[in-house]
C-alpha cells in the first residue's frame, strides 16, 4: 500500500475545446495539443514530487458529472484539482458548479484546489496537500 497522496486532476478534453471561441480569448495561442502536453507535464511533475495522480478529462456537461463521479467512486482522493479551463471560462460556470457538487458529495474528505494553467498545477496541489 502506497503512502503517496492521491490527486485527481479534472479538466476538459482538449480536443472538444473551440479555442477560437470568445470564451477562450483569455488563453491566446492555445490548442488541443498544447493543452494535452501541459496536462501530461503537470501529471509528470506531480508524480515526480511524490503524488499519485489521475487525470480525468470530461466533456462540457453531457457526461461530465457521471465521468467524475465514477472516478471518485473508484478510489479515495486526498485532493481534487479542477482546471482553469473549467473554472475560469464564463461559459463553463454551470459545469464548474456541477463538478464542485459532485466532488463535495463523492469525496468530502478531499481538499479542493484550482490552477490557473497547467504549469502551476503542482503549486496548487502543494498549497493543500
Amino acid at each position: 500500500m502506497s503512502n503517496r497522496k492521491s490527486v485527481l486532476v479534472i479538466g476538459l478534453e482538449p480536443t472538444l475545446i473551440d479555442f477560437s471561441a470568445t470564451d477562450y480569448a483569455a488563453f491566446p495561442g492555445l490548442d488541443a495539443a498544447k493543452v494535452l502536453a501541459g496536462l501530461k507535464a503537470a501529471e509528470a511533475s506531480l508524480t515526480q514530487i511524490g503524488y499519485d495522480v489521475q487525470l480525468c478529462l470530461t466533456d462540457f456537461g453531457e457526461t461530465a458529472e457521471a465521468v467524475v463521479r465514477e472516478q471518485l467512486e473508484q478510489k479515495r482522493y486526498d485532493c481534487v484539482l479542477i482546471g482553469a479551463g473549467v473554472r475560469a471560462v464564463a461559459g463553463n460556470l454551470l459545469l464548474f458548479e456541477k463538478l464542485i457538487n459532485v466532488v463535495h458529495a463523492c469525496a468530502p474528505q478531499a481538499r479542493i484546489c484550482f490552477n490557473t494553467k497547467p504549469t502551476d498545477t503542482a503549486e496548487a496541489v502543494r498549497r493543500w496537500v
